[in-house]
């Protein structure tokens, strides 16, 4: 294989190839104009062909010259852009980072992360996708996630959680609701009302922890009807065929066809943890967890 110039000597070219002028050029580059000369011959030899015309009084490009100019500008361009993105990739300030999220963290920690960290790091490329608890969970053993905001508490030797709320739950009841006129609201006063909650496909993880709330409490609830979305449970419950349980973090969403108040006890709150696996030490997670944590500890503060 024919060996090409070096590198150097071609950087020296182009500098002179603007100039014009080897004591200007020489100058810039620290160099003598010797040593500038020698460098030029020597890529002349390699190559087989002048670069350039000199006289006494003028330096111009040949035509070889000037296409050679050319088409290694932009090569070198290409080159200086390739080590800045694997630098940037080497620091963790560019790649791919994949985040799956559950409802309850799509409408602020999940948003404002990302947008704080694309904010400090556009040349990373994000990817986001809806996925349940359960779901996040194969999805991050299997590596087609990075990270998961979940329904926690969750806890595996094989991955981190870090808890990032811990939030009250509300009734959501029609308006005018008769629960309204109690003082305050319970987990008692859901014994004889007709309760309607997201199905098993795509509420698994928070039915289990309801579930798990009012059993504690000697609480059967009475699940009078299912749907998949929270649009869904909010039509449902304005229209009046039942009252629904939302954490605060969706309360916001509701509008006016529905009212809420807080379920006064100290066990009923819905945690939210992101999840990413020890194994996983790249520096997009790494830096991806820090800037969630500090959107935690915001939406945690009065």
């Amino acid at each position: 294989m024919k060996t090409l110039p070096g590198l150097e000597n071609i950087q020296t070219f182009l500098a002179l190839a603007q100039d014009l002028n080897f004591r200007r050029t020489a100058e810039r580059l620290n160099l003598d104009q010797s040593a500038l000369s020698r460098r030029i011959q020597k890529l002349e030899q390699s190559l087989g062909f002048r670069l350039l015309d000199r006289t006494t009084r003028e330096v111009s490009l040949t035509q070889a010259g000037q296409r050679f100019f050319t088409d290694n500008s932009e090569l070198l361009r290409g080159y200086d852009e390739a080590i800045q993105a694997a630098r940037r990739l080497a620091e963790g300030k560019s790649g791919l980072l994949r985040i799956a999220y559950m409802a309850f963290a799509a409408t602020e920690l999940m948003p404002s992360a990302v947008l704080r960290f694309r904010r400090a790091h556009p040349y990373i490329d994000v990817r986001l996708e809806y996925i349940r608890t359960q779901g996040q969970k194969i999805a991050l053993a299997n590596g087609e996630v990075d990270v998961g905001y979940m329904i926690g508490p969750f806890d595996h030797p094989d991955f981190h959680a870090l808890q990032l709320t811990s939030e009250p739950l509300y009734v959501v009841t029609p308006r005018n609701h008769p629960l309204l006129l109690r003082p305050k609201i319970v987990p008692s006063d859901f014994a004889d009302q007709p309760v309607i909650l997201g199905n098993m496909r795509e509420w698994e993880e928070y039915r289990w922890r309801l579930n798990d709330l009012f059993s504690a409490e000697g609480i059967a609830l009475n699940v009078a009807l299912e749907a998949s979305n929270t649009l869904a449970l909010n039509g449902l419950v304005a229209a009046g065929l039942g009252i629904t349980i939302y954490p605060e973090s969706l309360i916001g969403f509701l509008g006016r066809a529905v009212e809420v108040r807080q379920i006064m006890h100290p066990s009923f709150r819905s945690r939210t943890v992101l999840v990413w696996k020890r194994a996983n030490k790249s520096p997009q997670v790494q830096t991806f967890v820090q800037v969630a944590r500090q959107i935690g500890i915001q939406s945690a503060s009065p």
